[in-house]
């Protein structure tokens, strides 16, 4: 992957990408760090939730869908913003697309470094925490750590949840965490690894219902601060609002307004 010419001023957008509103999490922190970048932020609704479908549906579904949008958006850069579709398909999609491509992956480095006890969890999907890209992590960055796995499809449904300003009892995170906490080790974990994109969009609540005081840590960040060298020089458009798409637009996603809104979106369309 190299960093983008200079040469001319650019005015094609940063395409983001997730299966739902996890992804903002890391458009706030690309914002932050890029704030006159134009942003177009697509969520694949139709296909969510991606955490419970196979390595196989993923694989076949995430390069073909960012074909279509690259075609549409015609992207300087893609960020795929979700940790269940990076650690299946990022290569796929930088076989199949010439378009500079960020993926996102667990923070178990940063995690290991935090952490005093040398216990880390990693909360993610089902989906993400068998994969062996996270045994690679974990081997490389935390050979001296536990690291306990917990997937919780609930977690994502709970996140979408407070977005759409319907938040759940404060009990069904605790049940959520539980599979985590409860394994052997688990009262040792001091470092949590919220490895799904829409678990940063909770970290309030979780932090509410853990057995005892853990540090949370993600990986938005570090994309963020990825995707500003590819970008360093670039002349910028005068800047816009970033906008938002989605592969299936229903009430679910006509409820999202405000919570986009806070993110600077004002403006959602289906694709």
């Amino acid at each position: 992957m190299h960093p983008l010419k200079a040469t001319e001023m650019d005015e094609r957008p940063l395409l983001l990408f997730d299966s739902g509103v996890g992804g903002l999490s890391v458009l706030a922190e690309t914002r932050r760090l890029l704030p006159h970048a134009p942003l177009v932020y697509v969520a694949d609704s139709a296909g969510f939730p991606y955490g419970t479908k196979t390595e196989t549906e993923i694989a076949a579904r995430v390069p073909a869908l960012l074909g279509r949008l690259a075609e549409r958006f015609d992207p300087r850069l893609i960020v795929i913003a979700c940790n269940t579709a990076s650690t299946i398909a990022l290569g796929a999609v930088r076989a199949a697309l010439d378009v500079p491509i960020v993926g996102t992956v667990p923070a178990i480095k940063p995690a290991a470094e935090l952490s005093e006890t040398r216990v880390i969890g990693v909360l993610g999907t089902e989906a993400t925490v068998r994969q062996p890209y996270v045994d690679a992590l974990a081997a490389r960055f935390a050979g001296d750590c536990r690291v306990l796995r917990h997937g919780s499809a609930a977690l994502v449904e709970l996140a979408e949840a407070k977005l759409q300003g319907e938040p759940r009892p404060i009990d069904e995170y605790r049940a959520a965490l539980a599979g985590l906490f409860d394994r052997p080790g688990g009262d040792r974990i001091d470092v949590v690894v919220n490895a799904c994109t829409h678990f940063p969009l909770v970290t309030e609540e979780l932090a509410q219902v853990t057995p005892h005081p853990v540090r949370f840590v993600d990986g938005a960040p570090g994309i963020a601060r990825r995707v500003a060298p590819l970008t360093e020089g670039q002349a910028r458009p005068e800047t816009p609002r970033p906008r938002a798409g989605f592969t299936q637009f229903g009430g679910a996603e006509r409820h999202l307004a405000p919570a986009l809104l806070r993110y600077g979106i004002d403006h959602a369309e289906s694709l």
